[in-house]
């Protein structure tokens, strides 16, 4: 029987990258999964000439320049700016929160009315106790019940009333007409889809998928001398101490063959309570053109629903409250104790990693076992 330096649990982002990493300072590794394909949550899938994101809208950003010189070797970034729209009844408004919302919103035309129109709408609160507290604190009544509000409480499945105040620290005001969601220099979609990229850092590394790391290693229990685990911590240890607790997402995907262009933007979030999704994605915005570079007949449409996370389902969102950490510290002790086996990632790690932090956690970690 072979026998690897690394079996690597996991062939996302985090376990790929530190594959990547040691096959290149020659070490074996073996890359397993249990879904039937890799690159985890970030899948993108082509059909019908349109990468479509399987597990939701994945935009690459970062102002880290390392992460982003490491991925540009697997992949060619195109030059996509994530501007979401949100949608509140028929009312549209950009995102962030910049000079166009507060137009759109009180017909403000300078940085001093949008500033003066916010202040008049603050209901302050020296110690706010929740989130609704804090956002009517930071942002006033019209930004809070159009913006946050029915997003927020689709999003976590609670009255804003019922969530930490500290979920919403701060918001970013930008007093310019400025619609680029994020603020780092570096950012862009992976042209030919991020499954293709993921399978590029994997080159030389053997993959097995729709793989079960408990029956795989039950049967092959000296298959590597470590291993590098980035599945749920809790579900490493069966649960014995308790749940994590997480949010889940649904999608629903579906294809226009007669539409050529459904809702002119790659995503509108959906910001009434009423309406169950949080958001719509139209995957071909994000990359405008086909396989081949010409225009693509047809498109895909994703309705993204929030719900409670249960046993057997995919988990997104660690809900990292002070009842949920506390569990996680407990499991992380007894990680501490097992032999050769580390754990790392988003579930490993009970952690929400935006994908350029994973990639920079992943290679730090790797510099331990160089």
């Amino acid at each position: 029987m072979k026998k690897y330096n690394y079996l690597i649990v996991g062939a996302g982002l985090f376990g790929a990258v530190f594959a990547q990493q040691a096959t290149a300072q020659g070490k074996t590794c073996l890359v397993i999964d249990r879904r039937q394909h890799i690159a985890g949550n970030a899948y993108t899938e082509n059909i019908h000439g349109i990468n479509v994101h399987k597990y939701g809208a994945h935009i690459f950003h970062t102002s880290n320049k390392a992460v982003w010189d490491y991925v540009n070797q697997f992949a060619e970034f195109n030059n996509y700016v994530n501007s979401p729209i949100a949608r509140y009844k028929n009312e549209l408004y950009n995102l962030p929160f910049n000079m166009n919302t507060f137009y759109q919103l009180w017909r403000t035309a300078t940085p001093a009315e949008a500033q003066a129109a916010i202040e008049n709408q603050r209901i302050k609160k020296e110690n706010p106790a929740n989130l609704e507290e804090q956002a009517l604190n930071l942002a006033g009544t019209d930004i809070y019940e159009k913006l946050i509000k029915g997003y927020t409480e689709k999003q976590w499945g609670r009255d804003c009333k019922q969530l930490p105040a500290d979920i919403i620290k701060r918001l970013p005001f930008r007093f310019t007409y400025d619609n680029n969601y994020f603020n780092d220099p570096y950012q862009g979609i992976a042209k030919g889809g991020y499954t293709q990229m993921v399978a590029n850092m994997l080159k030389g590394v053997e993959v097995k998928t729709s793989c079960s790391y408990v029956e795989f290693i039950k049967d092959n229990p000296q298959i590597a001398e470590t291993t590098i685990y980035t599945g749920a911590i809790d579900e490493f240890f069966d649960y014995k101490l308790g749940k994590l607790e997480y949010r889940a997402l649904k999608f629903e995907t579906e294809y226009k063959p007669d539409c050529d262009n459904f809702q002119g933007n790659a995503v509108v979030n959906y910001t009434e309570r009423e309406i169950p999704y949080t958001r719509i994605i139209e995957h071909k915005h994000f990359e405008q053109f086909g396989t081949f570079g010409e225009p693509v007949k047809g498109t895909f449409v994703t309705h993204e629903y929030p719900a409670e996370w249960q046993k057997g389902q995919e988990p997104y969102y660690p809900i990292n409250d002070d009842k949920n950490n506390d569990l996680y510290n407990q499991y992380k002790k007894l990680a501490d104790q097992q032999k050769n086996i580390f754990f790392g990632g988003r579930l490993g790690m009970y952690s929400y990693f935006d994908m350029d932090k994973v990639i920079a956690k992943a290679l730090e970690f790797y510099k331990d076992f160089a």
